[in-house]
């Protein structure tokens, strides 16, 4: 007895299922403005549950090579043109993409959900042939989302944070505790940190890190203060932290990015505080921003380019059935410029 074939899923069952247009599912596969997130969940669920995904003649996934790499980042696209960390990771990626000829997709989202609808559209409208995922959190809801997709997949994150997947990191804790160590060395007593987004796994990881290093040289006095990275961010948390009286203020920050850095030293110049006599900064990624000021600021340097080419390479592996293991980047070493000394 011959079985029935079982009949094939369009997109007008979709809609149906759904209850909307079959427009409407085109628009919310290929991530287009119009539509409602309640209407784009009900149509992303209605496609689920019938197994159904855009057929794009352009291109197949099976056997084909990579065409574009998806990297979607929770910035605001202002913020994102100032920050030279981004700029010279996706140099790096470029780098490496450009030797597949292979480009890269780039999205700027306002929120994880956002991004978990922004993955899912790449990866079943055949947009993408992998994604480089950023900026963890704890309990990170992408980890199952790429998985149950079978998304491939090079996590930029500590593996505690990452879940698993595929992941290249630097060793944050390592370079918090250098930096508090360098300042502790100079005769800082009191130092403050000038965190980013308390939210991210990255900055919790650097949060613990200092406050360790903080209780094993018993420091007189040890501050942090979460931000967004932002400069104007920075420059408050400068100017909160500077405006006890002496010796009740700290004698050191070091700042989450160099952004965040620069600003700070604006605002101790605002102050009539001098930089290194008065107050050391210290910036946590050198760039071009940290041998511009004056004086020169001191940093934690390391090849952001590189890491970026490297994470790049390892999601290629994924990609072509590689192992993809999960490894780190050496660590950032510290790089002393006028902007720390000794306190007076």
């Amino acid at each position: 007895m011959t079985a029935t074939p079982t009949p094939r899923v369009t997109i007008r069952d979709v809609a149906s299922r759904a209850g909307v247009s079959k427009g409407a599912v085109s628009l919310a596969f290929n991530h287009k403005p119009g539509l409602s997130e309640a209407t784009r969940d009900r149509i992303f669920r209605a496609a689920r549950e019938l197994g159904w995904a855009p057929n794009l003649t352009a291109r197949t996934l099976a056997g084909s090579r990579v065409d574009v790499v998806g990297l979607a980042v929770c910035r605001p696209a202002r913020m994102l043109g100032l920050e030279p960390w981004y700029m010279e990771f996706v140099s790096g990626v470029e780098s490496v993409l450009a030797e597949h000829s292979c480009s890269l997709l780039l999205r700027l989202v306002r929120n994880v959900d956002e991004e978990l609808r922004v993955q899912e559209a790449w990866w079943r409208g055949r947009q993408v042939g992998g994604s480089i995922l950023v900026d963890f959190q704890a309990g990170d809801p992408r980890v199952g989302l790429v998985e149950g997709l079978g998304l491939p997949v090079v996590a930029v994150g500590h593996p505690s944070l990452t879940g698993g997947l595929p992941s290249v990191w630097t060793d944050d804790a390592t370079a918090v505790t250098e930096a508090v160590r360098y300042l502790a060395a100079l005769g800082h007593r009191r130092i403050a940190r000038v965190g980013g987004a308390a939210a991210l796994g990255h900055t919790a990881i650097r949060t613990a890190a200092f406050d360790e290093a903080a209780g094993a040289l018993e420091l007189a006095g040890a501050w942090q203060v979460a931000t967004d990275f932002s400069g104007d961010a920075g420059a408050r948390a400068t100017r909160s932290l500077l405006t006890s009286a002496a010796p009740d203020r700290p004698t050191a920050i070091v700042y989450d990015n160099d952004v965040m850095a620069v600003a700070g030293l604006s605002v101790a110049a605002e102050m009539g505080l001098r930089v290194p006599e008065d107050v050391s900064l210290l910036a946590w990624d050198d760039s071009q921003l940290c041998r511009l000021t004056h004086p020169t600021l001191s940093a934690m340097s390391h090849d952001v380019h590189g890491f970026g080419a490297e994470v790049a390479r390892t999601l290629f592996s994924v990609i072509t059935g590689g192992e993809g293991a999960s490894h780190p980047v050496p660590t950032p070493v510290l790089t002393p410029r006028g902007s720390t000394a000794p306190p007076r």
